[in-house]
Order: structure tokens, then sequence, then C-alpha cells
């Protein structure tokens, strides 16, 4: 009986050197989400995928004919029609802008996240949830200047996994967690 007792120690001791091993290629970030990070990301998946990008171009040249149209046709600016351009103007450029606003709204509540990038995959961990992701879920990743942005395999590109690099404690840890990345997904 005894053995079984050690047989089971050493069990558990195992699985405390493998949880350590893991802790110690695994990296934290924590930080607050912000706006900015939602447009980064939106930003990311835009460049990638470029339809937005192109519906938006499309949608703003249409309004701009009918401006110059309207304008030449009756040859002098349409108020109605000017601030119409405007409107849309401003809602084209703005619109990336609106949607990361929304999404701050939508988890701005949660607080702090403690983000976990490790071998197995990311857990992020708020104080209401907890999120457990494997790299299967992943495309890809891409980096931005304070970003690593991570882009999920639906053809979409619904999802997507913001990291800040401002949530890392020590320099080393964004080598650490590029190293990771590039180990378990790809650069897109």
């Amino acid at each position: 009986m005894a053995e079984a007792h050690s047989a089971e120690g050493t069990d558990n001791s195992a699985g405390t050197s493998d949880d350590a091993v893991d802790e110690r290629t695994a990296v934290q970030l924590v930080y607050r989400p912000q706006s900015a990070d939602t447009l980064a990301g939106l930003r990311v998946r835009e460049r990638i995928k470029r339809t937005g990008l192109l519906l938006r171009g499309v949608f703003l040249t249409l309004w701009v004919g009918q401006w110059l149209l309207t304008t030449v046709g009756s040859g002098s600016i349409d108020a109605v029609s000017t601030v119409l351009f405007l409107f849309v103007v401003l809602l084209v450029w703005g619109y990336p802008r609106i949607q990361a606003a929304h999404v701050q709204r939508i988890i701005g509540w949660q607080g702090e996240y403690r983000t976990t990038v490790s071998p197995a995959g990311i857990t992020c961990r708020s104080d209401h949830s907890t999120l457990i992701q494997k790299w299967s879920v992943f495309q890809g990743y891409r980096e931005t200047a304070g970003h690593f942005v991570l882009l999920s395999r639906d053809p979409n590109l619904m999802c997507l996994d913001i990291l800040p690099k401002r949530g890392a404690r020590e320099a080393e840890d964004l080598d650490r967690l590029r190293a990771i990345l590039d180990e378990h997904t790809t650069r897109v």
C-alpha cells in the first residue's frame, strides 16, 4: 500500500514538473482591452481579406461620382447632396472606429485580462470568464507595432485574438511569445 501511495506521489510530482515546464515556456500578458486594440485587429483583418476595403472603396467612389454629376449637371453645389456626401465619407472612414468602440463596450466591463500563451494554446482569463483555445483554431497571425493579431480559420475571419504587446512584463517575453506563435501557427 505504501508503494501505491509512492507511485501516486510520483505521478503527482510528474504532473507538477510538467506544469513547471509549461510555466517556463508560457508567456503571460496582463492588460485591459482598449478600442485601439480592436481597431488594430480590424485593420489587420481588412488588409488580409481586402473585400471590406474593396466594398468601401466602391461605395465611396459611387458617392463621389454621384456628387460630381449632381454638381456639374446643375452648375452649382447642392447643399443636400454635399451634406450627404460628407456624411458618407465620414461613415466610410469611421466605420472601423465605430466597430472597435462597439466591441470595447461589449468586453470592456470585464476588466483586466490575463492571457497565457503556451505550447498547449491560449488561455484568456478575466474576473468573469475563461476562454481556452487550442492552436488548431487559428490559421495564422500578423505582428504589428503594438500587437499580435491571431486570425481564426473561418473563411470570413470573424474571430480575432488581439494580444497587446504592452501586456508583457519584459521585452524577453515578447521574443518568447513570437517564438511560440512561430512554432504553432504561421505568419500571414
